[in-house]
């Protein structure tokens, strides 16, 4: 028997309407990251003004109700934040935001965190900046020693 995943009233929502959902044409900063294992592809789209402030961001992501659920949970994170704020953006903050998200689908949150980084990455690449805290992003997140801190 397959077991039935429960998900708060706030996944629900962000799933079934996703807030900030598409592309930014000439965005400050695109980052696409995947989980291998689960499939799921996420790409977020950073609009960054000359002060350092995030001022929209967009996402697509190919995934499950999850994933879609936290991508449109990390754009409303971030819209209005500086850089540096949005770098606190973690994984643990998207799934609290979102009033938890069960175990097998913690990843997801990670994904969101990643997929800032790595548009947060592109921007800094792009503008010739250095974003303090900021690492190189991995294609998969399966890479990462955080999600191998997340499976335990």
């Amino acid at each position: 028997m397959s077991q039935v995943t429960e998900y708060s009233e706030k996944v629900i929502d962000h799933f079934m309407n996703p807030r900030n959902m598409g592309e930014i044409e000439n965005a400050s900063g695109v980052g696409t990251v995947g989980n291998a294992k689960c499939g799921d592809i996420m790409r977020m789209y950073l609009d960054v003004d000359d002060n350092g402030i995030i001022t929209d961001c967009k996402f697509k992501t190919f995934g499950c109700g999850a994933a879609v659920a936290t991508s449109s949970m990390a754009t409303e994170m971030v819209i209005g934040k500086t850089i540096q704020e949005a770098m606190k953006v973690t994984n643990k903050a998207v799934a609290e935001a979102l009033d938890g998200l069960p175990k097998e689908k913690l990843h997801c949150s990670l994904l969101a965190e990643e997929a800032i980084h790595a548009a947060l990455w592109d921007y800094a690449k792009s503008h010739n900046i250095e974003i303090e805290g900021l690492e190189e992003p991995v294609n998969d997140i399966d890479e990462t020693e955080k999600f191998y801190e997340m499976e335990k």
